[in-house]
């Protein structure tokens, strides 16, 4: 994982979120995006990379085709299951649907993620996957620590 820029974080509004297609260093309030697109008669964001951002909710991010997340800190959770949602019929209403979309580098704050099973899956696989590498990762240092402890005492 990458360190996040140290550029300063601005934050765009109003139809500058719906007419371009790259954001870095930037906060998105995820509820106005959706909003801004919806006035402009999209209903589905498309297109954009996201680099080093920070993504605001409350809000669920629907994963549709071609979103990718690269190096993002998706959000603080004990169990990292619920920060995903498995919706109960073909859609999900009240989602703020993605296609073709990167997120590089990016940090999610109150989302929940949902989409195909497929693509759920696929996130809670990688999320797990980083979460169990991070718990070994800081059990060696404790170990390490802890030994290096008993070796001065």
């Amino acid at each position: 994982m990458t360190e996040p820029s140290k550029t300063p974080i601005t934050s765009p509004s109003g139809r500058e979120l719906v007419e371009r297609d790259t954001f870095q260093n930037e906060a998105i309030w995820l509820p106005a995006m959706a909003a801004q697109h919806m006035n402009a008669g999209t209903f589905l964001i498309e297109g954009k990379t996201f680099t080093d951002c920070l993504i605001e909710g409350p809000a669920v991010l629907g994963i549709g085709e071609g979103v990718q997340f690269e190096g993002c800190n998706m959000g603080a959770a004990t169990d990292v299951r619920t920060l995903l949602l498995t919706p109960r019929g073909p859609r999900a209403a009240g989602v703020v649907g993605f296609r073709n979309t990167r997120f590089v580098n990016c940090r999610f704050m109150q989302i929940g993620f949902t989409g195909p099973e497929q693509a759920v899956a696929e996130l809670e696989r990688g999320l797990t996957g980083t979460r169990e590498a991070m718990d070994r990762m800081h059990a060696e240092a404790e170990k390490a620590r802890q030994e290096a402890q008993g070796k001065t005492s």
